[in-house]
């Protein structure tokens, strides 16, 4: 080898061993981070020098298996975990970034499930569990992520074993007793520890409905003037010193006529100031609560959209950025920090008059674990206008919702000026007229408590102790008294949370398992139970008492929580459970015979076979099935008649459901008549031109009735279809400014016409 080559060979060996070392102290200095996320992933990265790689595991990695029970009862309630089918190499990716990383740190929610997830991942990772390898951050910020990683920590093996504990009790339940439902009811049943006592609180209100007999009651209002003053509405509220009592047309009509008679005089007025505080921050389950009231989401959607608020969303050129707090928690608790922005926020927007001397602090829940903070916006100051550009519109409106309760529960209260008035009919009637008036708006300026709508003020005239009044009107008025309301999206949480049953991560997936197995179903945003949930629930509570009791089932709730806070121990806690479960589970097999679900039979025919198709119930509602299965396996649609003509063909409007269950109406000749709608059609035509009728359904509750017939009067003339055609023709204007690229951003960048440009292009016009 000449000498030349000797010396390429030497500096190429030179080379080689510099990018090696220089491979080596990357390796040395590269940290791993490992979320449940893409999206978190992605806003964590921005925060992080290069030498930190970002990950997501995309959820759990290991699992008890689907196919076999999974649980060693015999050996300590054992579990036999499994690595979820599809996620190989997505672990062996993890594998790798971790052997080539010098740290690894374990980033998952800071949750029950979140430990366990970050539990699993040190299994796989070969991470010794007592190893500072986790971290966790209540906000995705800068000043969180930085301050996590300089406070690393060993898992919380405490709450991994209560995520556990509740894991294994919840396959106890299902695998030993969903067998038995179809050994006697039928194939595909399935029973939960937690759903099963859901369904039976609807079960329950569902018989108060039925059972429920309305009576008929009158009230009496009264219209009142002092001299010339306007007039003003009191109430009858006593007859002969007691609460009136009037329960038909006869006796209300008797009482008008005596109280035309009487001469009224006010007997006393009363002047006072009342206070109404500001709700506390967010926490769960009362932003699902208030989500579904103000804006119609399910919890579900309200759980999505909060989680990509908090995973971050990018905002132009500052990146993804986490605009909300972590959004699982049942504290309300803020941070000093998050506190004094607010009030700071709050003394510039709104002066100084708007903040309290002292922060507002609001006490948590008698059960609340305290965690996390309440949900609030990461910093005041990112308004919703700002971030609207960047958000889709359900984001905008679920931030638009944090935002306004957080910044209102740092506000003085509004103020009240209230004045209560007695006056007295002769000897035997009492009346009473109430006025109130807002004298300063406190946190009413950002958040009205109710659902959006302005209080409007009660006037009443001035008034003094022995004023004599004059009676212009009595207006007997007729009522019903009302059955309970069936539960609704945020009733059902509220009383789910009252009652112990869950937790805050647990609603929204409650909800969607007892309408996914047709045990429930939606109907007008309420909940009924179906024929099978009733006889399912009847079932449980005649063998399996503890589990659809509601008491138990908050006991293992607490008793979870005090394994997670490491009082209690969990292979102990699920003896205690399996021991008398199991000796239930032998006696009801025993005692139970095979139930026969009743079968409703319609008047198609199978076209396969000519037998006439039966109804049953599946996930998005009934549907018609030949009764030859499995020979025959034919299905249709359930077309439920609204008794409704098409306006095209005349034929039958029928009830249909789209792929994800949402209700819309169309003709029963489809495909040859293609009429759809989403609104109700109603089965009587419009009176004055014989056209149908249609209801829309608004979000907060409210409907509207309208003709289609574009020139009949009835539409034209009625001041509630005029407010339909305005929200139609606002709903199309913003459709048109997004198709044609028009937003409020590029709108706002645009040059504003002042009076002054405006004169001179008036001025070029007339020359």
């Amino acid at each position: 080898m000449t000498t030349a080559a000797k010396k390429s060979t030497a500096k190429k060996t030179a080379v080689k061993k510099a990018a090696a070392r220089q491979t080596a102290r990357t390796a040395e200095d590269k940290t791993l981070v490992v979320v449940e996320s893409p999206a978190k992933a992605k806003t964590i990265e921005k925060y992080l020098g290069k030498n930190y790689v970002v990950r997501a595991s995309m959820g759990h990695l290991r699992d008890l298996p689907k196919s076999q029970f999974g649980i060693d009862v015999e050996h300590d309630f054992e579990p036999k975990y499994i690595n979820i089918r599809g996620k190989g190499d997505l672990i062996r990716a993890l594998k790798k970034d971790a052997k080539d990383a010098s740290r690894v740190y374990l980033a998952s929610d800071p949750d029950r499930e979140g430990e366990a997830i970050a539990w699993h991942l040190a299994h796989l990772l070969e991470i010794e569990p007592d190893a500072n390898c986790r971290i966790v951050f209540n906000e995705i910020t800068k000043p969180a992520i930085q301050e996590a990683i300089r406070t690393p920590h060993p898992i919380d093996v405490d709450r991994v074993d209560a995520q556990q504990a509740r894991r294994m009790l919840d396959r106890i339940v299902g695998y030993k007793l969903s067998p038995l439902l179809w050994r006697k009811v039928r194939k595909g049943l399935s029973a939960g520890r937690v759903q099963s006592v859901t369904v039976k609180l609807i079960c329950d209100r569902e018989k108060e409905v039925q059972s429920f007999v309305s009576e008929e009651y009158w009230t009496v209002d009264l219209k009142f003037r002092k001299k010339r003053s306007r007039l003003f509405t009191a109430e009858l509220v006593a007859v002969d010193g007691k609460k009136p009592s009037i329960s038909d047309r006869k006796a209300a009509f008797a009482v008008k006529e005596a109280l035309e008679k009487e001469k009224f005089t006010v007997t006393g007025v009363k002047r006072r100031e009342r206070q109404r505080k500001a709700a506390p921050p967010f926490n769960t389950s009362s932003l699902q609560q208030d989500a579904a009231r103000r804006l119609g989401f399910t919890s579900r959607k309200t759980m999505m959209l909060a989680q990509q608020l908090y995973e971050g969303i990018g905002l132009g050129r500052k990146g993804p950025v986490g605009l909300i707090t972590y959004m699982r928690t049942d504290s309300t608790r803020i941070s000093p920090l998050a506190t004094d922005e607010a009030r700071s926020f709050v003394g510039e927007r709104f002066g100084s008059s708007y903040v309290p001397s002292k922060p507002n602090v609001y006490a948590s829940g008698k059960n609340a674990q305290d965690a996390h903070e309440a949900i609030r916006p990461t910093s005041v100051f990112r308004t919703p206008e700002e971030v609207e550009p960047f958000l889709t519109g359900d984001q905008f409106k679920l931030y638009t919702l944090i935002w306004q309760r957080f910044v209102a529960c740092q506000m003085k209260p509004a103020v009240y000026d209230t004045l209560g008035v007695g006056i007295v009919g002769g000897k035997r009637y009492g009346c009473r007229a109430t006025g109130s008036v807002l004298k300063f708006p406190g946190f009413t300026a950002v958040y009205a408590e109710n659902a959006g709508k302005k209080e409007k003020d009660v006037v009443l005239p001035e008034l003094s102790v022995g004023d004599v009044l004059d009676l212009s009107a009595v207006l007997p008025e007729q009522h019903f008294t009302e059955p309970p309301p069936r539960y609704n999206e945020a009733s059902l949480v509220k009383t789910l949370e009252e009652k112990g049953i869950g937790r805050p991560s647990t609603y929204a997936p409650i909800i969607e398992t007892i309408i996914a197995r047709g045990y429930v179903v939606r109907v007008e945003k309420t909940f009924r139970p179906t024929e099978l949930g009733e006889i399912v629930v009847k079932m449980l509570e005649e063998y399996f008492k503890d589990i659809v009791d509601v008491q138990f089932t908050a006991t293992l709730e607490n008793e979870l929580d005090e394994i997670a806070e490491g009082k209690r121990g969990k292979n102990r806690f699920l003896s205690d459970f399996y021991a008398p479960f199991a000796k239930t589970l032998e006696k009801a097999d025993e005692a139970i015979g095979h139930v026969e679900l009743p079968v409703e039979e319609s008047d198609v025919v199978c076209e396969l076979c000519g037998r006439k198709m039966v109804v049953k119930q599946g996930r998005y509602g009934k549907f018609l099935a030949c009764p030859g299965f499995p020979e025959c396996r034919n299905t249709k649609p359930f077309l439920k008649d609204t008794g409704a003509f098409c306006p095209r063909c005349g034929g039958s409007i029928v009830e249909r459901r789209t792929r994800r269950g949402r209700i819309f109406y169309g003709c029963k000749n489809y495909p040859d008549c293609d009429f759809v709608t989403w609104d109700a059609p109603e089965a009587e035509p419009c009176k004055t031109c014989g056209s149908l009728v249609l209801r829309h359904h608004f979000k907060n509750g409210r409907a509207l009735r309208y003709c289609i017939n574009d020139d009949c009067k009835t539409r034209i003339d009625h001041p509630m279809n005029k407010e339909l055609e305005r929200l139609r023709a606002r709903a199309e204007k913003k459709e048109t400014e997004a198709a044609g690229g028009t937003t409020k951003k590029a709108a706002a960048k645009r040059t504003p016409t002042t009076k002054k440009a405006a004169s001179k292009k008036t001025a070029a016009k007339k020359k």
